[in-house]
């Protein structure tokens, strides 16, 4: 199963939307360098399609990459249908997948916004076995767990 990496976002702090920028380093059981949930968890990395915002938009909302705090924004893969130990391969990077949504404790603004948000249904989460460098345009395929 291919797809592709639309954008690639990181933020400097926990709770806020991510800043889209043109690359980034992950590290091998880290996440990605800068990033404020990076460190030694099973959620070094976020994931969320293209199609999920576009259903919040399609809801009137004025969201794009990174509004989610995804990590890396996707098209083409199904991402909530993966189950969890699918690897996903990404040039050189090599992620697990550890968890599929997420419960959404404080209700964020977007929740209060639509009154629903597609995060803690259909992101989901990854640690990284293989690190290097990400940009938008990336091949993402995976290669195991469906």
């Amino acid at each position: 199963m291919m797809g592709k990496i639309v954008a690639v976002c990181i933020s400097a702090a926990k709770g806020e939307r991510k800043t889209p920028v043109a690359k980034v380093t992950l590290r091998e059981n880290h996440g990605i360098v800068d990033d404020a949930h990076a460190g030694d968890w099973h959620r070094q990395i976020s994931l969320l399609a293209k199609e999920s915002i576009d259903k919040m938009r399609a809801m009137g909302l004025d969201v794009d990459n990174g509004d989610f705090a995804e990590n890396l924004t996707t098209l083409g893969i199904d991402l909530p249908a993966l189950p969890i130990g699918s690897r996903l391969q990404i040039g050189e990077v090599l992620l697990e997948v550890t968890q599929i949504g997420k419960e959404c404790h404080t209700r964020c603004a977007i929740y209060h916004q639509a009154g629903d948000c597609v995060m803690p249904k259909e992101g989901i989460f990854a640690r990284v076995l293989s690190g290097g460098e990400v940009t938008p345009g990336a091949q993402l395929e995976v290669l195991s767990g469906f």
